[in-house]
């Protein structure tokens, strides 16, 4: 608990109404989107603008109070789950578009904008924004800048590090800096923007993003292959990027995740075969309809049973529709939903996804797989009950598997989700040991105190839980 004295100053900074300290009101920010690690924050603070952020960070900093940031709670690494307790900063009030430059080709805006928003608000301006995480609809700009998100347009246009320009940072001293801008070129000093893109809120508060934008595509094509072999699919990823075609999006699916998304969504997807393939391509209409044609063949080459194109927009809005509903069709099927995100080199996407069928059949469990086939994210995805202690054990000994499998064939442990604490055991064996001392050592430069989301990424073992208590 926080002392008396201290909640209120935090009042007299934010205000009565911005500030929550029940434990009613408490619970609904003790966990996100990842199963299994919940902890109560002490107050969840709603700040109003950067100087209110900075006088919070600032009195917590002197008092050793952690501070975890949280927009939506969308993270699938336990990324925004407040483990030490402390306070959780809630971005709510930071949800404006504050600029869009239409000359520059960028928009500024506060992290609390809906991802979907920003989109769709920069297409009406004829404007393109390509980063598109699965959870668009309901994640926000800061959490996508925090875990340097991905998503289904990723292996064309890259991530969301690929398009933050600037950024507006609090840091864990309580100053504000500012990194970045318009600018086409920058290299004075350290690349601090990068450093920030994906720390996953353990350096400093985001609280303003310049983001870069390009014209919108003039057309775009969406395609279904469907396929009776997963090997056949897996291989057609690998041989689209070797002739050297870059889709928009290449995305693959296996029979169970077709079935559940085709049992919440209705809109007709095949549900007797293994796999399926989606696959979209933008540009004009002269590359698209070249691109599309070879694409085809290949696919036909590698066995593929049907190979289908959209006819109208609507069709192909409902087929990308269905794929970002994966997850939450997976999520209804069983008491837990452990999604993960193992990524390899693309041309190792065959060999990925026949080691975790293999090791999810070695562990007699239930894992379904869909993902980023093109860039090689995959997201195995376990069917579970956190309460059946005995599935639970095989449950992180086949993760463990697949990250193991991952780094071996030349990949990571995490594409897109973060490292967060869910992942935190096994940062070393994509970085080692020496990585980890050269990151801690940027985080006590940054943050002394460790006061910056702790018990993310790595644990400091000479910290121990920094609670002001009564």
């Amino acid at each position: 608990m926080l002392t008396e004295s201290i909640q209120n100053e935090l009042i007299e900074i934010v205000g009565v109404k911005n500030i929550q300290v029940s434990n009613s009101s408490l619970l609904a920010y003790s966990y996100d989107a990842t199963p299994g690690f919940q902890s109560l924050p002490d107050a969840v603070v709603s700040p109003r603008n950067t100087e209110e952020v900075a006088r919070i960070v600032k009195l917590c900093n002197h008092h050793r109070i952690p501070i975890t940031p949280r927009g939506s709670g969308t993270n699938l690494s336990a990324g925004t789950t407040p483990l030490h307790g402390g306070i959780v900063l809630l971005m709510k009030h930071f949800n404006r578009i504050l600029e869009i430059d239409e000359e520059n080709l960028t928009v500024r805006t506060q992290p609390g904008v809906i991802t979907e928003s920003l989109i769709k608000s920069v297409e009406e301006k004829g404007l393109f924004y390509p980063p598109d995480p699965s959870s668009m609809k309901v994640s926000q700009i800061g959490g996508n800048i925090n875990e340097n998100s991905g998503g289904l347009r990723g292996l064309k246009y890259g991530v969301t590090r690929d398009y933050v320009m600037g950024l507006e940072v609090v840091l864990a001293n309580g100053e504000i800096i500012r990194t970045g801008g318009k600018l086409a070129k920058d290299v004075a000093g350290y690349d601090l923007t990068s450093l920030i893109v994906g720390s996953e809120g353990t350096l400093g508060i985001v609280t303003e993003a310049t983001l870069k934008l390009i014209p919108m595509p003039e057309t775009k094509k969406t395609m279904l292959a469907l396929y009776n072999k997963m090997e056949d699919a897996a291989h057609t990823v690998s041989s689209i990027i070797s002739n050297r075609i870059i889709p928009a999006t290449l995305e693959l699916l296996d029979q169970p995740t077709l079935k559940a998304v085709e049992d919440f969504a209705k809109i007709g997807l095949p549900t007797n075969v293994q796999a399926v393939l989606l696959i979209e391509q933008d540009g004009t209409s002269t590359n698209v309809q070249n691109d599309i044609g070879r694409i085809e063949a290949i696919c036909r080459d590698h066995h593929a049973r049907e190979v289908t194109i959209a006819q109208t927009k609507e069709e192909a809005e409902a087929l990308t529709a269905a794929r970002r509903l994966a997850l939450t069709a997976l999520a209804r099927l069983k008491p837990t939903t452990i999604l993960e995100d193992a990524t390899v080199p693309r041309s190792e996407i065959a060999n990925m996804v026949m080691a975790i069928q293999s090791i999810a059949k070695r562990n007699r469990l239930t894992i379904c797989t869909f993902g980023h086939a093109g860039d090689g994210n995959l997201h195995p995805t376990c069917l579970t009950d956190i309460r059946d202690t005995d599935e639970m054990s095989r449950v992180e000994k086949a993760f463990e598997e697949i990250f193991h499998k991952a780094i071996e064939l030349g990949g990571t442990i995490t594409g897109e989700h973060g490292v967060g604490a869910m992942k935190l055991p096994y940062l070393n064996l994509k970085v080692g040991s020496a990585g980890i001392e050269a990151m801690k050592a940027i985080k006590r430069a940054i943050d002394p105190n460790l006061i910056m989301n702790p018990g993310k990424m790595f644990v400091f073992l000479e910290r121990q839980r920094l609670v002001v208590q009564k």
